[in-house]
């Protein structure tokens, strides 16, 4: 018998109800179950004005199983979605399939159960989604009958929502179903009276739980094992009864049960010293639950925690929660690597991790933690993908692969006896990102390690997550090698010793975009002479690194042929506009001449350079200038005369050194100016360390920084 549960949503409305079945949506998916002999399913509805599918109404099973899904993008990889891009049936055969396929949904619910999810469409419009589960006793195929049965169901469906929608009527959310708690049967009332009496008077404790858990009766030997009045125990949950009890493990057990309709058990610890054991039997009404005193602890099953063990779940969804947002934030492969070591492999109970990718047709270690002798794991980079291992077999496969002692895996694979790695259990995990394996993890044990159902599923959904992770930081590692290689390329390898002048510069580019910029300097020797330049293009991409290069380049060019600093930047503009960039440039030009202790300098719109005199004394040079490189083809760029006694020292530098949120740019060009006069006597690349180490903007490194010191020789 079917009711409408006291579920949050409420009823539709009376326009929603269409000629062909009120309500619409209920009523079909309760006839699709029962065709089917389906457990639990739910009706997806599409968004009017969004790529979304809505939950519109839930059976079988509280909605609050399926409450991350209740809103799906139809991008996101789950099953529903996926039915409705591919407008197929989409069948999942049971937990090791979910959580190879739908690691997001195998992390939240590890239990065995399977599922098929069908498109709601006729041949012209999709309207949404159907999915139904079964109990992880159903078949790993479904059959040519539940498989016609489903499409013909949803079919109808369409055209019944065609229908309602040509009669202008919107469908709506209806109330959830589930299975009525009313007990009355044949045997009528006296029945039931009789059945409590004989409860009653069981000598172990029984409760009876709906579907949202929740006590419905409770004899007085649960009451006093668990040591609640009936009177408190009625309406509570079982996991809220008694705070000793209120453990997500528990509840975690009676969502199992439900689900994949087995029954579960587990012992909870009553203070202080008395071991009780709760066995739960489902069924698709709600569940039974037997209260008695446990064996000894020493006797207890795998399952039952002991003092100072961990939960019995493997991992708690407030873990894989915590492991999935640490997982966002690595970067590298190495990040990834080193979060996995220290985050995974305890909550999994491991002592050891690597880490195996592929490239060219061949394993790559891309990092292990826990091996004694790193040449145990080493031997396999650059093994060839067709060896016959376990790592290469998960990853060609991408199918996991448990091996509870060496002799299970030695059995399968006997070159393994001559190289022993000293541990016992392993784990390998195909990493699957994005439809394509990425790599293998492969966590050991030190012991002998039994693989249960749910545990398998939990490792193989973290298997997923790590995936994920995984194939980002390996397209960063590849990004940053670009962007550092392409940066090297752009700026000068070295400085050329002149006559002269001392020089030393740095280089940073901002923690923000592709680590690369368009700060850019250089050292041109000229004739007996020298040339100095800083600029900065806008922006921290490639577009300005491209730029950037394409000025320096010019600068260098124009200065070479002879000619005089403002020549120089008349030029460089006329160039950056004719190149049509859409970019402007500061830039800072030096002519320099130590034999006569002088620099001719030109600006355009660049941060004025600071000057230390010899006795130690700073100016900021107020030096004449034109606007920006790159926004007006008539500009000149008039020139300053400088002296620059022996020991004088200049510092050029971009804007990425002194502009800092909240930071009066004044203030730190005061500062930058004390940090000179201090430490200006210092070799020149002690000196620039020290500009930059001491600088909150180069710290933050909101912009690229480049700095660029000159010093006389005296």
């Amino acid at each position: 018998m079917v009711g409408v549960s006291d579920g949050h949503m409420s009823p539709a409305p009376a326009g929603a109800r269409t000629r062909v079945g009120r309500p619409l949506l209920s009523l079909a998916l309760a006839s699709m179950m029962d065709e089917v002999h389906a457990h639990s399913g739910a009706v997806y509805l599409m968004a009017a004005d969004e790529p979304v599918l809505e939950m519109a109404v839930m059976a079988g099973l509280p909605r609050a199983f399926a409450a991350p899904w209740e809103r799906v993008g139809l991008s996101a990889p789950i099953p529903v979605a996926e039915a409705v891009r591919e407008r197929r049936l989409v069948w999942v055969g049971g937990e090791q399939e979910m959580a190879r396929r739908y690691p997001r949904i195998a992390v939240v619910l590890p239990y065995p159960f399977a599922l098929a999810a069908v498109p709601v469409a006729t041949s012209a419009k999709v309207y949404g989604a159907v999915f139904v589960t079964w109990p992880g006793s159903h078949p790993p195929d479904l059959s040519e009958r539940e498989r016609d049965h489903l499409t013909a169901a949803c079919g109808r469906l369409a055209v019944r929502l065609e229908r309602a929608v040509e009669d202008s009527v919107s469908p709506h959310a209806e109330p959830d179903l589930l299975p009525s708690a009313h007990a009355a049967g044949a045997a009528g009332t006296l029945g039931t009276v009789e059945a409590a009496r004989m409860v009653a008077r069981l000598p172990y404790g029984l409760c009876s739980l709906d579907l949202h858990g929740r006590i419905s009766f409770a004899n007085a030997a649960a009451a006093e094992l668990i040591g609640v009045p009936v009177s408190q125990l009625l309406g509570s949950q079982l996991w809220a009864a008694a705070p000793w009890l209120n453990d997500p493990v528990y509840e975690d057990r009676y969502r199992a049960a439900l689900l994949s309709q087995h029954s579960t058990s587990f012992v909870a610890l009553r203070p202080p010293g008395d071991w009780l054991s709760f066995r739960l039997y489902p069924s698709t009404t709600g569940l039974s639950v037997r209260v008695s005193r446990a064996r000894a602890v020493a006797e207890m099953s795998r399952a039952g925690p002991r003092p100072g063990d961990a939960p019995s779940r493997l991992v708690t969804i407030s873990q894989v929660l915590s492991l999935a947002g640490a997982l966002t934030e690595a970067v590298g492969v190495q990040d990834v690597v080193q979060l996995v070591a220290d985050e995974v492999v305890p909550a999994v109970g491991s002592q050891a991790v690597v880490m195996l990718g592929s490239r060219s047709g061949r394993l790559h270690v891309l990092g292990h933690r826990g091996y004694p002798d790193a040449r145990v794991v080493e031997r396999f980079d650059g093994m060839p993908l067709t060896e016959p291992t376990p790592g290469t077999h998960a990853l060609n496969t991408g199918v996991p692969a448990f091996f509870d002692t060496r002799e299970q895996l030695e059995r399968l694979y006997p070159l393994r006896h001559a190289t022993p790695d000293g541990f016992a259990a392993w784990a390998y995990l195909p990493l699957i990102a994005s439809g394509r394996p990425v790599g293998t993890c492969v966590l050991a044990y030190a012991e002998p390690h039994l693989f249960p159902a749910d545990e398998r599923a939990v490792l193989t959904s973290l298997g997923g997550l790590i995936a994920q992770a995984l194939e980002r930081a390996v397209l960063y590692d590849v990004k940053h090698q670009l962007a550092h290689g392409l940066q090297a390329a752009l700026l000068p390898h070295t400085l050329p010793t002149l006559p002269g002048i001392d020089a030393a510069a740095r280089y940073l580019p901002a923690t923000q975009g592709m680590d690369i910029g368009g700060d850019f300097y250089d050292l041109v020797p000229v004739a007996g002479l020298a040339a100095a330049v800083i600029g900065d293009v806008q922006g921290h991409n490639v577009t300005a690194a491209g730029l950037m290069g394409q000025i320096r380049t010019a600068v260098r060019a124009y200065t070479t042929v002879g000619q005089s600093p403002e020549e120089v930047m008349r030029s460089t503009n006329r160039l950056l506009i004719d190149l049509g960039a859409e970019l402007f440039a500061s830039c800072l030009y030096l002519r320099l001449d130590p034999g006569r202790g002088r620099a001719v300098m030109a600006r355009a719109g660049h941060p004025p350079p600071l000057l230390r005199r010899p006795d130690g004394r700073v100016r900021v040079l107020d030096l004449a200038g034109g606007p920006l490189l790159g926004i007006d083809g008539s500009a000149v760029y008039p020139t300053t005369e400088v002296e620059l006694a022996p020991g004088s020292v200049l510092v050029l530098y971009t804007d990425g050194l002194i502009e800092s949120p909240g930071v009066d740019i004044e203030d730190a060009l005061a500062e930058l100016g004390r940090r000179l006069a201090e430490a200006g006597d210092r070799p020149l690349d002690e000196l620039a360390d020290e500009l930059v180490r001491h600088s909150a903007a180069a710290r933050e490194r909101i912009d690229d920084v480049a700095l660029l010191l000159l010093r006389a020789d005296g």
